[in-house]
C-alpha cells in the first residue's frame, strides 16, 4: 500500500481524533470516568482545552493526507508515527489504575503507529 496506506491512515486517524475531540470537549467527564481519573472542574477544563488542540491536530492529519507532493506525506507520517507510540505509552502510564478503556486507548495508539511503521517501511523500499 505504501503511501496510499498512509493517506488512509492519516484519515483513520484524523476520524478517530475528531471524535475523541469532541468527547474531550463535550463530556470531558465520561472521558475521565473511562480513564478511571478523577473529574474535577480544573482538569475538565484542561480536557476541553486538549479536545480543541486534537480537533485541530485532526483537520490538519486529514488535509495532509490529501497533499499531492508525496515528501510531505511522508513527512507527517512520520511524526504521526512517533506520536501515536508516545500516545499509547502514556495511556499506559496514566498514573490511575488501568481500565479496559485505557488499555483500548493505548491499543488504538499502537495500532495506528504500527500502521503508520508499516507504510513507511514499504514506501522507502524501491
Amino acid at each position: 500500500m505504501g503511501i496510499n496506506g498512509i493517506r488512509k491512515t492519516l484519515q483513520a486517524g484524523a476520524t478517530v481524533f475528531a471524535f475523541s475531540a469532541l468527547l474531550l470537549f463535550l463530556l470531558p467527564s465520561l472521558f475521565l470516568d473511562l480513564l478511571g481519573m478523577d473529574s474535577g472542574d480544573q482538569l475538565q477544563w484542561s480536557m476541553r482545552m486538549i479536545g480543541i488542540t486534537v480537533f485541530a491536530l485532526a483537520g490538519n492529519m486529514w488535509q495532509n493526507s490529501k497533499q499531492t507532493d508525496e515528501s510531505r506525506v511522508v513527512t507527517v507520517a512520520r511524526v504521526m508515527c512517533f506520536s501515536a507510540a508516545l500516545l499509547g505509552v502514556l495511556t499506559l502510564l496514566v498514573p490511575v489504575t488501568l481500565t479496559w478503556f485505557g488499555y483500548l486507548y493505548a491499543a488504538i495508539g499502537f495500532g495506528f503507529s504500527l500502521s503508520y511503521l508499516v507504510n513507511l517501511i514499504k514506501v522507502s523500499r524501491p
